[in-house]
């Protein structure tokens, strides 16, 4: 059974972190400056972009600010 920081098999988590991953590389970032950026190890935001970590509302919020964004916009055409 996952543990709730692992969900690996949620395609949600895993369209998530495609999205999220596409904005930084749109961007022109690295992932290690943009996990920099965002206060957390470049391990934590791999597992985020890949769909393997859960993210808290606190993360998700950072995460869209440093993309210029709105949670909402990080969640269109996926929920």
């Amino acid at each position: 059974m996952d543990s709730p920081e692992t969900t690996a098999g949620d395609p949600i988590q895993k369209a998530l972190g495609q999205r999220i991953r596409a904005l930084r590389k749109a961007k022109g970032w690295a992932q290690e400056a943009f996990a920099h950026q965002c206060g957390m190890h470049r391990g934590h935001m791999g597992q985020i972009e890949r769909g393997e970590s859960n993210l808290t509302l606190s993360t998700l919020l950072v995460m869209a600010e440093k993309l210029e964004t709105t949670v909402a916009d990080l969640f269109e055409e996926i929920a």
